[in-house]
């Protein structure tokens, strides 16, 4: 006999009223009570039932936290079904918004699971053109954050597909390959920070999510360094600091000039990045070049004065720790 037919879940969902649209908190704290009388095997199993049947959105985001600490196998098929689901979850919670946040709760439980298993219902949500976008977010992010690696494919052509309308859609997508970090994904990431001006150009937190994927793969070869080159001069800042880091990270020996380049940079954040980027790279030396040389800018000098009184001071704390 399975030891869920011995656990009587019509009965426990009748005493813990699960149906009950009323008071959530009275259903909870029977719900809990459970802990006193079953072991966790059985738990997660009443658990997965009651998320099943109940029609009470407190509760269902109740038990959705409890079936995400068990990270349960038996929970899986539960999950998917009300993730991919999403009329018949609709019978029981009307509410478009509180649907929503279930889902999107499902699928970061399902991340947690890290169980490969969970990757196409992900991407079956991820390419449904009539899917809601926060669900669309939260199942790429889920696949970067599983990080299985049948999934890349498909998160590259959501950076290509032109009739994906939204832009946060494809930086989820971009984040993930970088979770992932298989070098498959380069030359789609390149692409980005190839783009022309035009419509895509105005929604520069795309190309930031390509560098930062980019920082975390070994990229090699011209057509990449050169779309560093090309971020160097984007008329966003922060675009222009994660191309720093990137070069910082290229064991290119090219980097040093360009980056040296970037001390002269309007932007006081920038000129910071790239004082601390030569730092990492060249020591101690760079600072006092930056600071005796003629041929920077006081906004160079300024911050390599900062970082070098910041590091004397760090190192006088740490030799009052020893002591």
């Amino acid at each position: 006999m399975e030891e869920n037919e011995n656990i009587p879940f019509e009965k426990l969902a009748s005493d813990c009223h699960i149906l009950d649209t009323t008071s959530s908190k009275e259903s909870i704290d029977k719900i809990m009570a459970l802990s006193d009388v079953y072991p966790n095997e059985h738990l997660v199993l009443i658990y997965n039932y009651f998320f099943e049947h109940s029609n009470n959105y407190e509760i269902l985001m109740f038990l959705l936290n409890k079936i995400d600490k068990f990270k349960d196998k038996s929970s899986r098929p539960i999950l998917i079904d009300s993730l991919i689901m999403k009329d018949k979850l609709s019978l029981r919670i009307k509410d478009a918004d509180a649907l929503t946040r279930i889902r999107v709760n499902i699928t970061k439980a399902l991340a947690n699971t890290k169980d490969s298993q969970a990757v196409y219902p992900l991407l079956y949500c991820l390419n449904n053109k009539e899917e809601n976008y926060k669900v669309k977010l939260s199942c790429a992010e889920a696949l970067g954050r599983i990080g299985d690696r049948y999934a890349v494919l498909p998160l590259m052509n959501i950076l290509k597909d032109e009739s994906e309308s939204s832009v946060y859609v494809k930086e989820s997508a971009v984040s993930a390959l970088g979770m992932i970090g298989d070098e498959k994904a380069v030359d789609s990431l390149v692409s980005i920070l190839e783009m022309k001006k035009g419509i895509m150009d105005k929604f520069t937190f795309l190309k930031e999510r390509a560098l930062e994927a980019l920082n975390k793969l070994n990229f090699k070869g011209e057509r990449v360094f050169n779309a560093l080159i090309k971020s160097l001069s984007d008329e966003s800042p922060q675009v222009r600091i994660n191309a720093i880091e990137v070069l910082m990270n290229s064991e290119d020996e090219r980097a040093i000039p360009l980056i040296k380049k970037m001390l002269d940079d309007r932007s006081r954040d920038v000129v910071q990045n790239a004082v601390i980027a030569l730092y990492n790279l060249l020591g101690d030396d760079i600072l006092d070049e930056i600071i005796q040389g003629s041929n920077y800018s006081d906004s160079a000098k300024q911050e390599a004065i900062t970082l070098k009184d910041d590091i004397m001071n760090e190192e006088t704390d740490e030799d009052n720790l020893d002591e």
